[in-house]
């Protein structure tokens, strides 16, 4: 799974209101969660709830798409796969006879993509031959392999929502399970990230190219935001797409993915939230037993150039048998920047509900589009970010005057200061939707370590609530008129194209 969007700071809002049941009520979190590092710098966050008898389980490392090298683009997303094809002791019936088998096959596979890689130079009857082997190899492989047995034992023992998530910032594995299942995930998980085996790897390799072919290239909306954010982002990888180019994808061999996980998957680098039915005691000494036993070791940081600002606007178009669409994007900083929780916001005011700025003017009144929405922080949050608009012309409607009416709004509110009621309206009406949005033990799990990775400290959330509460009509204006501006912008446009044309 590929993480698109990740959490806004207004998520954090829902998360101190789910503990304290009270929007004045920021603080004392800390006395409900506990928080413990283990000697190979592995950072835990337990939070008892004794609601109902289950555990959910987040655990996170900070390493995405904005981690890979050029050449090497969509490894995060491949490794994410891999991770779930077992290790020595799970997923195999003979990993010694396995393991001579994964050297042979990344021989004859590295040959081939070499061979492939010289297009129309390349020796048809030498690639013919090296995939023969190559496929006679795999076989042998498939005979000692056990499929799916993390899922086949995570399932039998009661599991749900057992997922994973790449994204620009961080990649993501979760799972709740009944409770007295505790010993299981640490037994397990431990497993997975100390001992993990690259099974499968050239034939999963495939797998994710046809998820590209039906994911990116058939999806006008992921097409639209690729070439978006390819034009956006000159410099900063949040300009190339999470799962990769294909040109890199299709000839990237196992050991990129293995010094990837060795160089980015160091417990140092990796925040576990637990939330549920637990007991902390006991939970700790578990840790300490299972996790604690990886050895620790150093995240390689890669450098990752500074997008520097935008000095004209920017346009692109993407020709599609699709409806028309289009898609703004707005530069501006990321958390913890004041402006940054200023364009939630402003985020909630342009497009929450019926009676949000753009819906009301752009869907009710004028009936030129079909649909509006906003979102703040796209791709990530890790780094400076983009504030889009989305929006869907009615049949018959020019991107152009949709555009055009998109911008009188955002003039509107440069020039008139928003009436106090709209503004404590908008707070509640965003507030109440993320609690609705995080009552789960899963949510608050996957919350929690978001933030201890991205922030360095989950105890952001008590500084966020106070901080949207204060937030002035002026402050508003002010970042609209200060980022929402022509030579800030980078428009991109789909433009419907019959096939046969």
């Amino acid at each position: 799974m590929i993480l698109l969007k990740q959490f806004s700071a207004v998520a954090i809002l829902g998360f101190s209101l789910l503990l304290h049941g009270n929007p004045a009520c920021a603080l004392g979190i800390g006395d409900k969660v506990q928080h413990i590092e283990l000697a190979n710098g592995l950072k835990v966050l337990m939070l008892e709830r004794h609601t109902s008898p289950t555990i959910s389980f987040s655990l996170c490392f900070k390493t995405g798409a904005v981690d890979e090298n050029s050449g090497t683009t969509g490894v995060a997303h491949l490794l994410e796969h891999m991770l779930f094809k077992g290790t020595k002791t799970i997923g195999t019936r003979d990993f010694k006879a396995e393991q001579k088998l994964l050297a042979r096959i990344d021989e004859i596979a590295i040959q081939l993509d070499n061979e492939r890689r010289r297009g129309s130079a390349g020796d048809t009857a030498r690639i013919a031959l090296l995939a023969q082997e190559l496929k006679k190899l795999q076989e042998q492989e498939n005979a000692l392999i056990i499929e799916n047995e993390f899922d086949t034992i995570y399932t039998r023992n009661g599991a749900e929502g057992m997922n994973a998530g790449t994204g620009y910032d961080i990649t993501s594995y979760m799972v709740s399970l009944p409770s007295n299942r505790l010993e299981l995930w640490m037994r397990l998980e431990s497993e997975r990230f100390a001992n993990p085996v690259f099974r499968q790897y050239y034939a999963e390799r495939d797998v994710v190219i046809e998820e590209m072919r039906q994911s990116y290239e058939t999806k006008p909306d992921r097409l639209l935001s690729t070439q978006l954010l390819a034009a956006a982002f000159q410099a900063h990888p949040y300009g190339r797409p999470i799962i990769g180019w294909k040109s890199d994808i299709e000839f990237l061999p196992r050991s990129v993915c293995e010094e990837f996980f060795k160089n980015r998957y160091s417990l140092a680098n990796a925040v576990v939230a637990v939330v549920g039915d637990i007991d902390s005691e006991q939970t700790k000494k578990l840790f300490e037993r299972y996790f604690a036993r990886i050895p620790a070791r150093r995240a390689e940081e890669p450098f990752i150039s500074q997008e520097p600002e935008q000095r004209g606007e920017r346009r692109c178009e993407v020709r599609f048998d699709a409806e028309p669409q289009v898609l703004i994007g707005f530069h501006k900083p990321t958390f913890p920047a004041r402006d940054d929780y200023v364009f939630d916001l402003l985020d909630a005011l342009l497009s929450n509900g019926r009676t949000s700025r753009l819906y009301s003017q752009l869907v009710l009144t004028k009936r030129i589009a079909s649909s509006v929405d906003t979102s703040n922080g796209f791709p990530g949050a890790r780094f400076p970010n983009l504030f889009i608009i989305r929006a869907v012309p009615l049949k018959g409607v020019a991107c152009t005057d949709l555009e055009k009416a998109i911008y009188a709004e955002i003039d509107r509110l440069v020039r008139s200061p928003i009436p106090p009621a709209e503004l404590a309206k908008v707070k509640k009406q965003f507030l109440a939707d993320f609690v609705r949005n995080l009552d789960s033990n899963q949510e608050l799990s996957h919350t929690m370590a978001y933030y201890q990775i991205v922030c360095n400290d989950w105890r952001y959330v008590e500084k966020s609530l106070a901080v949207i509460e204060s937030i002035s009509s002026e402050e508003i204006q002010t970042a609209a008129k200060k980022y929402l501006v022509p030579r800030n912008r980078t428009v991109a446009t789909l433009v419907k194209e019959a096939h046969n044309e």
